[in-house]
């Protein structure tokens, strides 16, 4: 269970990348008196936080009502996270797992930010909503697995806040230069995980038939 569970916080903190959030929110709060920075830190990780919630709800539900295959979604979804990581990689910006320069804009013209980019798709993108949703199929619809998983999902939005919260201190030290390398180094491991996650669907399916 252990095991797991620590699997499971890597995945989802690979995926929704806290640290490389921390040069995005000072971007988007430059200049910003610290109240508003806090305020729009908390909100979005309590937003980010409902977001998953719910999607852990309906997801199941939504893949019945679809016809959609947990060996398909596997698939699908480990595609898209390698999708994702390839961008980690080359540190490139997309709207899987961040905003984009017109996105990036629109949101600086916001008073509130903490609904958009920052719960969603920042938080709560479709990256880490998928992977939430590959997490959630292996449960076995177990009401303490799935408890469990949404723990270890609250435990990486609270690093996120945390690490907003210290955004001026974290970028005296790393800048954009350093996160962008570890957001590589994590790249490279969320690499790994998506064709695994190809394999296990390709495996199971090929098994079924």
């Amino acid at each position: 269970m252990l095991e797991q569970l620590l699997k499971t916080f890597v995945i989802l903190f690979v995926i929704i990348e806290p640290i490389s959030l921390v040069p995005i929110f000072g971007a988007l709060t430059r200049d910003a008196e610290p109240r508003y920075r806090r305020r729009m830190a908390t909100k979005s990780t309590a937003i980010a936080a409902g977001i998953f919630v719910f999607f852990t709800l309906i997801g199941q539900k939504l893949l019945d009502v679809l016809g959609i295959s947990v060996d398909a979604f596997k698939i699908g979804g480990g595609l898209l996270l390698f999708m994702v990581a390839v961008d980690m990689v080359f540190a490139r910006q997309s709207g899987l797992r961040s905003t984009t320069v017109r996105e990036q804009d629109e949101a600086r013209y916001r008073e509130d930010i903490s609904v958009f980019p920052l719960a969603f798709p920042l938080l709560a993108g479709p990256g880490a909503l998928a992977t939430l949703l590959l997490l959630l199929v292996d449960t076995d619809g177990d009401p303490v697995q799935i408890a469990a998983l949404l723990g270890v999902a609250f435990v990486v939005l609270i690093i996120a806040l945390v690490l907003m919260l210290a955004t001026t201190p974290i970028m005296r030290v790393l800048g954009v230069t350093g996160a962008n390398v570890i957001s590589r180094l994590l790249g490279v491991v969320l690499v790994a995980l998506a064709v695994q996650f190809v394999v296990d669907g390709i495996k199971s399916q090929f098994f079924s038939l």
